[in-house]
């Protein structure tokens, strides 16, 4: 009887996940009603394609093999702008967290360059560092950066001063508390940076592409919207909407591989 209880118990949270019948009709109605308004008003195949354009234009790019080299290209500027993100938001987020000294000599810098329009710098760093992967990658890093510092910052800083105060009675250095302490209660806030941050990479690296490059998905919306084809458009955007949800779950995977401990239900995400 225990057993059966048991089983019971295991299979009932499975049942109670409705946004698994809720998300694929959400899509259904969504696209059903795109096709049918399309169809209706007669609306022009260059300003709003039919979801069944889009879906031709993405299965011939994807035979084709276009999509698939230049998402490759997407895929490696916004994954290097997302590590070199990574490592300086955690480097800088763990020294101003542990130094007031170093968040006020460096967090005016820092709040300067997230209020400057990425776009408009962008030019430069085509200029400065050519139409190659190296300036996407920067570019992607530059958005990508400051949702991980934000994060750090604020995880290393919520530990329970108590905590820290027990351990430096029981004689422990500044790096035991740090790595015993403070970065385990922080992990979980890091991580919702990292979902953010992995996703604004991809952003970074499409205006890298649409500021100038020979390659990648922003460049291949560029030409599809010169020869205003929307489907083409369209077809690119699903790639990088797949790409997203990709790097999405994978980056929820490794959180709850490294983060094991936390309840994944209250961490925050994007």
């Amino acid at each position: 009887m225990d057993n059966a209880s048991d089983r019971t118990a295991t299979r009932r949270p499975s049942r109670l996940r409705p946004e698994y019948i809720l998300i694929p009709l959400l899509f259904v109605i969504i696209v059903s009603t795109w096709q049918a308004v399309t169809v209706v008003f007669e609306i022009p195949p260059y300003l709003v394609p039919k979801p069944t354009e889009i879906f031709a234009a993405f299965v011939g790019g994807v035979s084709s093999g276009i999509y698939l080299l230049n998402a490759w290209y997407t895929l490696v500027e916004a994954l290097g702008g997302f590590l070199i993100a990574a490592f300086l938001g955690l480097v800088i987020g763990t020294l101003i967290a542990q130094s007031q000294l170093v968040e006020r000599t460096l967090y005016p810098y820092l709040i300067t360059i997230q209020t400057t329009p990425k776009v408009a710098i962008a030019p430069l760093f085509v200029i400065w560092f050519g139409f190659g992967l190296t300036s996407k990658i920067i570019i992607a890093a530059t958005v990508a950066f400051f949702p991980i510092l934000v994060n750090v910052i604020a995880g290393l800083r919520s530990i329970d001063k108590d905590k820290v105060e027990l351990m430096r009675s029981l004689n422990a250095s500044p790096w035991q508390v740090f790595r015993m302490a403070q970065l385990p209660n922080a992990l979980p806030i890091i991580f919702a940076g990292l979902q953010v941050a992995v996703v604004f990479s991809i952003l970074g690296a499409i205006v890298g592409e649409f500021v100038g490059s020979k390659v990648g998905l922003g460049n291949i919306i560029l030409q599809a919207n010169t020869n205003l084809d929307a489907a083409g458009v369209f077809g690119a955007l699903v790639c990088l909407s797949i790409m997203g949800i990709a790097l999405h779950l994978a980056m929820s995977w490794l959180q709850r591989k490294l983060v094991f401990w936390a309840d994944n239900s209250v961490i925050p995400t994007s």
